[in-house]
């Protein structure tokens, strides 16, 4: 029942899965599900919205518009850093059994490569590792035209949730 499910899901959404080398945990990531845990707080206030995923990475987008620009109408690097920190999170926290574990940030950089003032930008995050405590994703931020705009890495710890 559950490998029927998973394909009906995979199908809604236009991505087929091959579910021996997916790196999600219980089946695929549930778009509806990610996009409301963060209705209410800051990915709802900046517009992003889950858009993908496949076997191994998770899409996200953002509008640029106004929320998000610094002072000279560029988008601001701190919105940048807050998409990739996102889907990054909501990947790891997809990767694990959440009734047991928690995945949280311990690090985050970000290298700024070309400015953004309007539309949209997309940030696709991929497993580097995934260990027992530590998960490593590389987030790339690009443009609508498919250019990069960011590249950012994602350091995450796994705890168990009897130690948080």
């Amino acid at each position: 029942m559950c490998r029927i499910l998973c394909w009906a899901i995979c199908e809604q959404f236009g991505q087929v899965l091959n579910e021996a080398n997916s790196i999600w945990h219980g089946g695929p990531p549930d778009l509806t599900f990610l996009q409301q845990s963060g209705a209410d707080c800051l990915p709802g206030l900046l517009g992003m919205e889950f858009v993908g995923f496949g076997d191994d990475w998770l899409k996200a987008r953002m509008p640029v518009d106004a929320r998000v620009h610094q002072p000279f109408g560029r988008l601001h690097g701190g919105a940048s850093v807050a998409l990739a920190e996102t889907v990054g999170s909501m990947a790891a926290s997809c990767v694990i059994d959440r009734s047991q574990f928690v995945a949280v940030g311990m690090e985050i950089n970000a290298n700024h490569i070309r400015p953004v003032y309007s539309g949209w930008i997309y940030a696709t995050a991929k497993a580097e590792s995934l260990g027992r405590t530590t998960q490593i994703w590389t987030i790339r931020i690009e443009d609508e035209a498919g250019k990069l705009v960011c590249l950012s890495r994602l350091t995450m710890a796994v705890i168990a949730l009897d130690r948080s």
